[in-house]
C-alpha cells in the first residue's frame, strides 16, 4: 500500500467519514481556508491512481468513495512508524509515548484493559 501525502490523507479522512461524496461535498468538510475545487479534484484523481478511491457517475458529475478501509491504512501507517522509529518494537513505541506524555500506570492499565476487552 502506498503512503499518502498530508493533503491526500486529509481528503481521505473526509471520504472515510462521508463514505461517498462529490468534490464539492469534500470541500465543504475541509477546514478553512478552503482549497480550490481544482486542487481537491486533482488530489482525488491522484488517490484514484494510487488505488485508494473509486468513483461512480451521478448526473454530469461523479461520486467518489474510498476502496481502502481506514483501519487497513491506519494499521499500515502504524507498522511503518514502529519499523522506522522503534526498530519494529511496539514495546519501545509504547514506552516512548508513556514517557513523552507523562502517562501514569493507571492510564496504561486502562489501555491494556481496553485491548483485552477488544480481543474477547
Amino acid at each position: 500500500m502506498k503512503q499518502l501525502t498530508k493533503a491526500e490523507e486529509e481528503v481521505m479522512q473526509v471520504l472515510w467519514q462521508l463514505e461517498k461524496s462529490n468534490v464539492a461535498g469534500v470541500i465543504d468538510e475541509l477546514p478553512e481556508p478552503k482549497p480550490a475545487y481544482n486542487t481537491v479534484s486533482t488530489i482525488i484523481r491522484i488517490l484514484e491512481s494510487k488505488g485508494f478511491v473509486d468513483h461512480e457517475k451521478e448526473g454530469k458529475g461523479y461520486l467518489y468513495y474510498p476502496i481502502v478501509k481506514k483501519s487497513d491504512y491506519s494499521n499500515q501507517s502504524i507498522n511503518k512508524l514502529v519499523d522506522g522509529y522503534f526498530q519494529g518494537s511496539f514495546k519501545s513505541m509504547v514506552s516512548f509515548f508513556m514517557k513523552k506524555n507523562d502517562m501514569s500506570l493507571s492510564e496504561l492499565e486502562s489501555i491494556m484493559n481496553e485491548i483485552k476487552k477488544d480481543k474477547k
